[in-house]
């Protein structure tokens, strides 16, 4: 690729601060994600000189596009930023679209472009299921698309649900009654609704009955309708679970199923989520919707182990594959 040169005018010295960030914290995520190009700020113009300099000039459009939205950018922003330029995607149709406005404020909003996409099948569709590891936001992305689903008045209720099997534990050896039994299973999708309504809010809607946190048995013979309902952790049902809980959506009713198909706990490895693409692929108003390592949004060092991961898989180590 023959050296070229950019020149990028930034719309507003303001706005200069949220680029590069304070003493130049997200330059540097820039220039070390770029090292043969060679960037200097004079002002408010950004020259970039090198092989790389059209990508780059590209990255600096993107982040200034989404600055001028209102957008406060940090380094882990900025680092999906440049995954997605170099896979020639636009951060901007994906960063700046606001999912939910969630407590104190706080705007919920897609982190990486398969996030985008999962949340975007789930607008479309009547059921869509997010396959994917550990750390990609299937649950909490599908938590507040319920949660704006219920404040826009498109459903009535929210219903989440999960099979309580986990790593070997079953229900009858775990200490309490039926809800202390249950709650160490359902216990993730609480605090998503907790980070997204409060627990004040989520009080009044668990209160009021508008949104349900019950495992996947308490689905047996309903018929849900004008519902948001999510099965969380699907790749532990049974492939007649799996059926059951299809079958249980009603009119005015969306649902969103998520897993991770490296993960199967159920017995005898019987999963309700494998095959089951090949089963419902060509029926119309479902999705599928597949994350990987790129779309891992918690520590850096959880994509690192879930491609560790996957490369032993692709290497036929037996003791790492699922099941």
């Amino acid at each position: 690729m023959s050296a070229t040169s950019v020149k990028i005018l930034v719309p507003g010295n303001h706005l200069m601060v949220g680029l590069l960030g304070q003493h130049d914290e997200l330059l540097r995520v820039v220039e070390d994600a770029f090292p043969g190009a060679r960037i200097v700020v004079r002002g408010n113009e950004i020259s970039v000189d090198g092989p790389e300099a059209e990508r780059v000039g590209q990255l600096f459009e993107e982040l200034v596009a989404l600055v001028g939205k209102g957008q406060r950018l940090d380094a882990a922003d900025v680092g999906r930023s440049i995954r997605m330029v170099k896979d020639d995607l636009r951060p901007s149709e994906v960063l700046a679209t606001e999912l939910l406005r969630a407590a104190r404020g706080r705007s919920v909003r897609p982190k990486t472009a398969g996030q985008k996409r999962y949340a975007d099948a789930i607008a479309r569709h009547t059921v869509t299921f997010g396959i994917g590891p550990a750390g990609t936001g299937k649950s909490y992305l599908a938590v507040a698309l319920a949660v704006q689903a219920l404040q826009g008045r498109e459903v009535e209720r929210i219903i989440l649900t999960r099979p309580a099997v986990e790593a070997g534990e079953r229900l009858g050896f775990l200490p309490g009654d039926l809800m202390a039994k249950v709650d160490p299973y359902l216990r993730p999708l609480y605090d998503a609704l907790f980070d997204l309504v409060g627990a004040e809010g989520t009080q009044r809607l668990l209160e009021r009955g508008t949104v349900e946190v019950a495992p996947l048995a308490f689905m047996r013979g309903r018929t849900l309708n004008r519902s948001f309902i999510i099965l969380d952790e699907a790749q532990n049902t049974t492939p007649e679970q799996m059926k059951m809980f299809l079958t249980r959506i009603g009119f005015g009713s969306k649902a969103v199923v998520t897993g991770d198909v490296t993960q199967v706990d159920v017995p005898g490895g019987r999963s309700g989520l494998l095959g089951l693409a090949d089963v419902l692929g060509g029926v119309e108003g479902i999705a599928f919707v597949e994350l990987d390592n790129r779309d891992v949004v918690r520590h850096r060092i959880v994509a690192d182990i879930v491609a560790a991961y996957e490369r032993a898989e692709q290497g036929g180590r037996g003791a790492f594959r699922a099941g």
